[in-house]
């Protein structure tokens, strides 16, 4: 973790196995998400902090946020599904103590919880799962 940002390492454009006397260095790099332009002005901040799974950043979007916590930001994905997917488990914690809501559908019409499933965030789908329990009692 990198001044509060959790990093994404994913596989270099490499093929193959690494030989010993080859450098080690760009196996692994990090993605940088491109900012959506069409994300609506006062929900980008809230966008870049779910992208970017910057707990601080995060906080204070939805502190300054002027609408919905559950407004899609893209593809009709909330902050929810995009933390859920990635993978940000702080993320997504903070949003369910933000009072996320936990069954709003995507555009194809999948919730928060597919998206925890289908990235095999097992710990984030128990915490999905354990608030939507909790609150139905």
């Amino acid at each position: 973790m990198i001044d509060g940002e959790e990093e994404i390492a994913v596989p270099s454009k490499r093929n193959g196995m690494i030989d010993g006397e080859e450098e080690e260095e760009g196996l692994f790099e990090v993605i940088l998400e491109e900012f959506d332009t069409e994300t609506p002005p006062h929900l980008r901040p809230l966008a870049e902090a779910a992208h970017s799974s910057n707990l601080t950043a995060l906080t204070n979007a939805l502190d300054n946020l002027s609408g919905s916590i559950d407004e899609p930001l893209e593809d009709g994905d909330t902050a929810l599904h995009l933390t859920c997917l990635y993978g940000y488990l702080s993320c997504v914690q903070l949003l369910v103590q933000r009072g996320a809501s936990l069954e709003t559908k995507d555009e194809d019409g999948a919730i928060p919880l597919h998206d925890a499933c289908a990235g095999g965030f097992a710990e984030i789908a128990q915490l999905l799962i354990n608030a939507a329990s909790s609150s139905i009692v």
